[in-house]
């Protein structure tokens, strides 16, 4: 069976069957049963989108797309049900919260002469510096630290000390 009688066959022009041949789909020397069986294989392959001889695998593609639509969706949904928030926006509210207490922290002192007055000065000033410890320690954490005590596998940067009563 000639290429042109093939196409004639199943409703396609010699050059388009000289295309599938060129691209291996077809084999002119086969029987045009095994032929025809062939461009219908062929046929049924485009029909369900898979890939043939390194093709854009449709398939695929429509369920990548699918996939990142539904991530998108889902993100959109947690940022209208404010379940997120920008990064710069997060930033800024624990600066302020952090100002905040910094400024509760550096009160301490004072409100300890105010309430113990016969408390030494030296006392006060022992306070004052562990408050700045702390606020140091604090002031250097990271997000990995933190994750690092939730996971309990890094030790506590507050050593336990023995205070005198």
């Amino acid at each position: 069976m000639t290429q042109a009688d093939f196409g004639s066959l199943v409703g396609i022009s010699q050059q388009a069957v000289g295309n599938l041949v060129g691209r291996g789909v077809l084999d002119t020397g086969a029987p045009g049963l095994q032929v025809l069986h062939a461009y219908c294989s062929h046929l049924r392959e485009q029909a369900a989108g898979r890939a043939a001889s390194g093709d854009l695998d449709l398939a695929a593609e429509r369920a990548g797309l699918a996939r990142e639509q539904k991530i998108r969706v889902a993100l959109q949904n947690a940022v209208t049900q404010k379940q997120l928030m920008p990064v710069a926006l997060l930033e800024e509210i624990l600066a302020k919260a952090g100002a905040r207490v910094a400024g509760i922290f550096d009160a301490i002192p004072g409100a300890v002469r105010r309430r113990v007055p016969a408390l030494p000065a030296e006392e006060i000033t022992a306070i004052g510096a562990e408050i700045a410890r702390v606020r140091n320690i604090v002031a250097g954490m990271s997000l990995a630290d933190l994750r690092d005590e939730e996971t309990g596998t890094e030790g506590d940067d507050l050593p336990e000390e023995e205070i005198d009563p």
